[in-house]
């Protein structure tokens, strides 16, 4: 890629982080691609980098030659200093131990509790005026719910965001800091080589405060389990047994308290966030689609106001190719890139007409861009810019569709996310006849750790008159199968498990 500073790309670099503050990267890298085509090389910061959509090349990279690539050590300088040593973060075999320690914890019958998204869930929507007339971000409050179910589901107590009246005196704080140290640190991913510089007392501030409310609840788990080790009684046995939260789990194997606060702050900053930001997404677009919103409200009508069960979650077919297509048109992780360990090659992109092999020679990054990948009119059509959840009635994509990373590094948590994100859309279309967008601003990127919108979710919501929040009936007993949120099917050759939404861990 043509530029002006040949020896260390610093123009290159400048120009995305300025786009980044200006919400036009993912716009600005779109283009470069329609410019230079599917695969090209540049720099950044002196470093070599080579950029793709091309998913032959992008299968190659997370799985063909798998060995051949690492994290690198840009997402480690970034991380590290706020959610230490983890999944997220390790490569090699500190990954493969993370994730052999963490696979345990989501099965499908705890990836299917949906009783935890119920209880704050009703929280939610209390929050939300129902008179038709007023503005509610509701952005903000599905990022305030995902923290509340993650916090219970991963800390084995809420954070209660929804719910400030319930809250201990750590837990504002905490929410507050670790919004703002995620900022820091995808600020850290964009500068590279020069994160130290966002390493100001204002972060190290949230990162203390983050630390101390996660300390707190890694050293009770850890107590318990001695205590639970240290007993014979039969009601120590039967404490045991009541130890649900993925901490409590986790402390039967790990007594690092530091490592516990790791692994624990890896798997939440990688779910949080990305499925708030799906769920925002989704709704933006459905506040301006009339026609999706009377569709997905005749899907649900034979629930008659009950919660769905996991089985009839499965079966809403046209929901599910609307978070497909949310998923497509706004991933939540819309880059990613990995460094290569050793002189490899991708299959596509060199030559005049990009059709031979590319030398990657080893230290390079390379860079796949998935929301400019699921734009590619190849796999999804002359109208692929356009939101058309009718679209997954019948295209395949393969490794073009790739919300969930691919590869050993696929999403330990996608069904998690789907889950979450489904239920909690059908218990919103249930409450409300109908929502108007309020934003008159088409959407625009927002990148931190996840990519949302802009200017949030502003919606305006009448209540139905059929099921009043207040007597939203409650769940039926569910089924322990985990719904299959998903066409296509995802790359056969994929570890198909259950943890957060596709940060690659």
């Amino acid at each position: 890629m043509p530029r002006k500073d040949p020896l260390l790309g610093l123009d290159i670099t400048l120009d995305s982080y300025s786009n980044i503050k200006n919400h036009t990267y993912l716009q600005r890298c779109q283009e470069r691609f329609l410019q230079h085509g599917t695969t090209f090389k540049s720099n950044s910061l002196g470093a070599n980098a080579i950029y793709t959509i091309d998913p032959d090349n992008v299968k190659t990279v997370l799985a063909g030659k798998f060995e051949d690539y690492r994290l690198g050590q840009r997402r480690e300088d970034a991380f590290v200093p706020l959610i230490g040593h983890g999944i997220f973060t390790a490569d090699g075999e500190g990954w493969k131990h993370s994730r052999r320690l963490l696979h345990p914890s989501f099965t499908r019958r705890q990836v299917g509790d949906l009783d935890v998204y119920e209880r704050h869930l009703m929280n939610l929507i209390r929050l939300i005026p129902q008179d038709g007339s007023s503005t509610v971000d509701l952005q903000r409050l599905f990022f305030d719910f995902t923290m509340d179910t993650g916090t219970e589901i991963f800390c084995g107590q809420s954070s209660f965001c929804l719910a400030p009246e319930k809250q201990g005196p750590m837990s504002t704080n905490f929410a507050h800091a670790f919004n703002q140290s995620q900022r820091t640190i995808a600020d850290g991913v964009a500068l590279g080589p020069l994160a130290f510089a966002t390493h100001t007392p204002s972060f190290n501030k949230d990162r203390d405060t983050v630390h101390e409310f996660i300390d707190h609840f890694v050293r009770g788990a850890l107590d318990m389990q001695s205590h639970i080790e240290s007993s014979t009684s039969q009601g120590s046995e039967d404490e045991s047994k009541k130890q649900e939260s993925f901490l409590a789990r986790l402390a039967q194997q790990v007594k690092d308290p530091i490592c516990l606060r790791g692994e624990l702050l890896n798997v939440m900053i990688a779910g949080r966030d990305t499925t708030a930001s799906l769920l925002s997404n989704l709704w933006f677009v459905l506040a301006n689609r009339p026609d999706i919103w009377t569709k997905l409200q005749e899907e649900i009508g034979f629930l008659g106001g009950q919660a769905p069960t996991l089985e009839q979650l499965k079966n809403l077919t046209y929901l599910r190719h609307c978070v497909n297509e949310s998923l497509r048109l706004h991933p939540p992780i819309p880059v990613n890139f990995r460094t290569s360990v050793r002189d490899t090659t991708l299959p596509f992109g060199g030559g005049t007409d990009g059709a031979s092999p590319v030398f990657v020679a080893a230290g390079t990054m390379v860079y796949y861009h998935v929301y400019s990948m699921h734009r590619l009119e190849k796999f999804y059509g002359p109208d692929a810019a356009d939101f058309k959840p009718e679209r997954w009635e019948t295209i395949r994509p393969g490794w073009a569709f790739l919300p969930f990373n691919g590869g050993p590094r696929i999403c330990l948590g996608q069904q998690l996310a789907l889950t979450e994100a489904t239920y909690v859309s059908v218990r919103l279309l249930q409450s409300f006849s109908k929502i108007q967008s309020r934003d008159p601003e088409p959407w625009h990127e927002e990148l931190t750790i996840s990519c949302s919108s802009q200017n949030g979710t502003q919606l305006g919501f009448k209540q139905t008159s059929q099921h009043p929040i207040d007597d939203l009936k409650q769940p039926s007993p569910r089924s322990p199968e985990s719904p299959f949120i998903g066409q296509p099917r995802w790359p056969s050759h994929a570890l198909i498990v259950t943890l957060t939404g596709g940060l690659g861990l």
